[in-house]
């Protein structure tokens, strides 16, 4: 992927409300600016990588860029998932990501429980994954340093 790393940053806005009440897996949600500035001819589907709340610790996420099939989108999103436990909602706090690398093209699912059961995997794939040498020291990037919270899309 000749994208990867890729670096964004962006407030965190309300997004369909989809994710902790129907699926139990509660994503963060780019506002439509930040997901226009995309590469147009980045893939949609499932990524992991690395992302950060405020000024927060750094957490390992999968990452959700396209239509979400199952809903059937009219506009695409990028969704976060923190694979970590928040205390409160963050919305309007601004989100930092480095997207490592991909998992799988999105698709359609027969149920909820197949949508469900597909992204408890590919939380797996990312927690895995990203313990290998090479994807830890992107946690510690510098793009993560405490006290920066300017806007951008793939600045190093």
């Amino acid at each position: 992927m000749k994208h990867m790393p890729y670096f964004c940053r962006g407030e965190v806005v309300r997004g369909f409300g989809r994710g902790s009440k129907e699926l139990g897996i509660p994503t963060a949600n780019f506002s439509e600016e930040v997901v226009d500035s995309f590469p147009a001819d980045i893939s949609t589907g499932i990524y992991y990588g690395w992302a950060c709340v405020g000024n927060g610790d750094v957490h390992k996420m999968v990452l959700s860029i396209g239509w979400n099939p199952y809903y059937k989108n009219v506009k695409k999103s990028v969704e976060t998932h923190i694979i970590h436990t928040f205390d409160e909602d963050f919305y309007g706090e601004m989100l930092s990501i480095i997207i490592v690398g991909y998992i799988r093209p999105e698709k359609n699912f027969e149920s909820l429980d197949a949508l469900i059961a597909a992204i408890k995997s590919d939380i797996e794939v990312s927690e895995k994954t990203l313990e290998f040498p090479e994807h830890q020291k992107l946690k510690h990037h510098n793009f993560f340093q405490k006290g920066e919270a300017s806007t951008m899309a793939n600045g190093h």
